[in-house]
C-alpha cells in the first residue's frame, strides 16, 4: 500500500521500527571510543555520563513523538518547521538534519574498512598520500567505495529489502550484546574498574559532548513516517523506548569492557571493546565476534541513515527548497532513488580522506544536529501553544515544561561545540566544513518567498514558487 500524499510504500512493522532507531542509535563509537571514555570518567562515570546523556535524548525523543504522531509524513522536522515557524526555519532545520545524516553515512564508509583491518591486518596495501599524517591505502579506499555501492543498491531497490537487512543486522548485534554480559559475569574484574569514577564533572563532559552523534537515529523514525504502517500512538512510544534501549546498550559497554581491561590498556586499544571481550573470554575468537557486532552496528546506522538523509531531501525536494530532482520516486521502486544517489555519491567520496575524516565529520555532524534538535523543540512547544487542539495520538503529559526542559538540556549540549568550550570545533578541519555548509544553507534559505506558518504552508510555498517561475502547480 502506497502513502497516498507522497507515494512511498508502508511497509515498516513495530520491529521495523524498532530496528530502524535503535540500529542507527548503536553505530561504532562503542568499539573505537570506549577506552577514551574510561580514561576520562572511569568505568562508573562513563555509565553515568550514558545515563545522563539518555536522559537529555529521552527529552528530546518525547517531542519528536509527540510530533510524528500528529503529522506522520516523510520528512520529519522538515514537515513540524513548515507548520510550526515557516519555510525558512523549516529549511535551517532540515539543512542542519541533512549535515547529520551525510556525515553519519560518509563516517561509516571510512569507518568500515578501517574495522576490518583488525580482523586482517595485512589487507591494508597500495599507499595513495598522508592526510593528518595518517596514510590513506588503496585497498581500504576499495572496500570503502564497495561499501558505499552495496548500502545505497539495496536502499535504492526498496524500503522492504532495506528493513529486512537493518533487522538481521539488529538480532546479530544484540547477540553479540549478550555475549559481552556472559563474558564479564564470567571472567570480569572488579579490579580493572578501580576506580570506578574518575574525571569528576569535566571526565563526564568528554563522553557527554560525543552523545549528539552516537545517539542521531531517533529521529529516522519521523523521516520514514510514510512508511510505516503501526498505529501512530505506538510509534511515538516505540521512538522513546528506542532511546532507553541504545542508553542501556551504552551502559552495558562501558561496565563489561571497565571490567575485561583495566583504563590504561582500554585507551592504548584501537579497538577497546573488542580487546576487552577477547580478555573476558581469554579468546581472539571473542575479540573477533565483538569486531563483527561493531560491523554490524557500522551497516545498521549507515542503512538508517540512508533512509532518513533520502526521505528528508526527498521531502524538501517535494516542498522546493532544494531541486525537484531530490523529490522523485523511483517509478518501480518506489523510493526516493535520486536523494539515494546523491547520498550514496558523498560516501563514496569519503574513503579517500581516511581516518581523519571520521573524527571530522562526527563533530561538524554532531553539532549541526543538535541545532536540528533545538529546532524541533521550538516547534514542539510553538504547537502546543497555538493548536492546542491538533489531534496528537501520543501526547506527552505536561507537554510544554517537558519541552522547556528538552530545550534548556539540548541548548547546554549546543555550547559544549562552541570555541573554549570541552567539545569546541577544530580549526582548519572542522569549522570549514560547517561554514561551507551552512553559506549554501544561506543561498538557500535567501531564495525562499516569504510564506507564514501554517498547516497549508508547503501548499503556499509551492504555489508562491511556481508563480515566481510563472508556471502551473502541478495536478
Amino acid at each position: 500500500m502506497a502513502d497516498r500524499d507522497t507515494g512511498l510504500l508502508k511497509v515498516l512493522g513495530r520491529g521495523d521500527v524498532l530496528a530502524l532507531s535503535f540500529g542507527a542509535m548503536i553505530g561504532f563509537g562503542w568499539i573505537v571510543l570506549t577506552g577514551e571514555f574510561i580514561e576520562a570518567a572511569g568505568p562508573g562515570g562513563a555509565a553515568l555520563a550514558f545515563v545522563v546523556g539518555g536522559v537529555i535524548m529521552a527529552f528530546v525523543g518525547l517531542t519528536y513523538a509527540e510530533l510524528v504522531s500528529a503529522m506522520p509524513r516523510a520528512g520529519g522536522e522538515h514537515n513540524y518547521a513548515l507548520r510550526a515557524i515557516g519555510p525558512k526555519g523549516a529549511l535551517v532545520a532540515s539543512w542542519a538534519m541533512v549535515l547529520g545524516y551525510v556525515s553519519v553515512v560518509a563516517f561509516e564508509a571510512v569507518a568500515v574498512p578501517e574495522t576490518l583491518v583488525y580482523l586482517f591486518p595485512d589487507m591494508a596495501v597500495g599507499h595513495l598520500w598522508t592526510i593528518a599524517e595518517y596514510d590513506v591505502q588503496a585497498s581500504l579506499v576499495a572496500v570503502g567505495i564497495i561499501s558505499a555501492v552495496i548500502m545505497a543498491g539495496i536502499n535504492y531497490v526498496g524500503i522492504r529489502p532495506a528493513s529486512v537487512f537493518q533487522v538481521i543486522a539488529v538480532l546479530f548485534l544484540v547477540g553479540v550484546g549478550v555475549v559481552m554480559i556472559a563474558g564479564s559475569a564470567v571472567g570480569g574484574s572488579a579490579e580493572n574498574m578501580d576506580p570506578l569514577f574518575t574525571g569528576g564533572v569535566s571526565g563526564m563532559f568528554v563522553v557527554l559532548v560525543a552523545v549528539p552523534f552516537l545517539f542521531v537515529g531517533l529521529d529516522v523514525i519521523p523521516q520514514s513516517a510514510s512508511e510505516i504502517k503501526i498505529p501512530y500512538r505506538l510509534v511515538g512510544g516505540l521512538l522513546v523506548f528506542s532511546v532507553f534501549c541504545a542508553t542501556a546498550w551504552y551502559v552495558m559497554v562501558m561496565l563489561t569492557a571497565g571490567s575485561g581491561l583495566s583504563p590504561s590498556a582500554l585507551l592504548e586499544s584501537e579497538l577497546a571493546s573488542a580487546d576487552a571481550v577477547g580478555a573476558l573470554w581469554h579468546s581472539r575468537m571473542a575479540g573477533n565476534l565483538v569486531v563483527l557486532g561493531g560491523i554490524a552496528g557500522l551497516l545498521t546506522s549507515w542503512n538508517a541513515f540512508l533512509i532518513g538523509g533520502s526521505r528528508l531531501l526527498f521531502a524538501m525536494g517535494r516542498s522546493g527548497m532544494v531541486p525537484a530532482w531530490f523529490g522523485r520516486l523511483h517509478p518501480r521502486y518506489r523510493t526516493p532513488s535520486n536523494a539515494i544517489l546523491f547520498i550514496g555519491a558523498l560516501s563514496v567520496v569519503s574513503p579517500f580522506f581516511g581516518d581523519p575524516m571520521l573524527v571530522w565529520l562526527s563533530n561538524a555532524g554532531a553539532f549541526n544536529i543538535v541545532i536540528a534538535y533545538l529546532a524541533v523543540i521550538v516547534c514542539f512547544l510553538v504547537l502546543r501553544r497555538r493548536e492546542p487542539e491538533m489531534e496528537r495520538p501520543f501526547r506527552v503529559p505536561a507537554g510544554t515544561p517537558i519541552g522547556v526542559i528538552a530545550f534548556v538540556l539540548a541548548f547546554g549540549l549546543f555550547l559544549l561545540y562552541l570555541p573554549g568550550m570541552p567539545a569546541a570545533l577544530s580549526w582548519p578541519e572542522e569549522w570549514p566544513m560547517v561554514l561551507v555548509w551552512w553559506i549554501a544553507g544561506l543561498l538557500l534559505i535567501l531564495r525562499l518567498p516569504r510564506v507564514r506558518a501554517g498547516a497549508d504552508a508547503e501548499e503556499r510555498l509551492i504555489e508562491a514558487l511556481n508563480a515566481r517561475k510563472g508556471t502551473s502547480p502541478p495536478p
